[in-house]
């Protein structure tokens, strides 16, 4: 048998640790993913666990920002709600634990104000663990649903790191 078939037939120790490495590669960061992922959804898991309590809107308004004259103004809503814990009275701001976001849409950020008018009854989810933190959305729970996808990734890059690693006698 020539050595050109026998290259042919057998792949070079180069292309195999190239495919190793790649599948790894490609691995570890769908392992990166599914633990982010991870992390979000159990965070979001323990946030639908905090009891939630009535709360009060008591101040709802726009705030705008400018860094510079060539940037675009930002909008953001300025929230504050009050709620009691435990017989004690208190007051938030976040609508989320990310906070309240800066937006340059002006039509979106009057959108989120009116959601939340001054007076409005609603309800709040409270920290048991830091009562002064409470949120009035929780985060969702999509990543934990949709963690199978980076895990498809894992799976993948480990086969082919597998498959490329393995000497395949002919």
């Amino acid at each position: 048998m020539s050595s050109a078939t026998r290259h042919l037939q057998a792949p070079s120790s180069a292309g195999r640790w190239f495919l190793v490495t790649i599948g790894l590669a490609t691995a570890l960061l769908g392992a990166l993913f599914v633990w982010l992922m991870a992390r979000s959804y159990l965070r979001a898991k323990e946030m639908h666990a905090w009891p939630e309590v009535p709360c009060t809107i008591l101040s709802s308004a726009l705030v705008e920002r400018q860094h510079d004259p060539q940037s675009p103004v930002e909008y953001r809503l300025d929230l504050l709600y009050g709620y009691q814990w435990q017989g004690g009275n208190r007051t938030g701001d976040r609508i989320s634990l990310r906070g309240n976001p800066w937006t340059s849409k002006r039509p979106l950020a009057e959108k989120r104000s009116a959601e939340y008018p001054p007076g409005m009854e609603t309800t709040c989810r409270v920290n048991p663990a830091d009562p002064d933190f409470a949120v009035l959305k929780p985060d969702s729970l999509a990543p934990g649903y949709s963690i199978w996808f980076p895990a498809l990734f894992v799976i993948g890059g480990l086969g082919m790191a597998i498959r490329a690693g393995c000497k395949h006698p002919r």
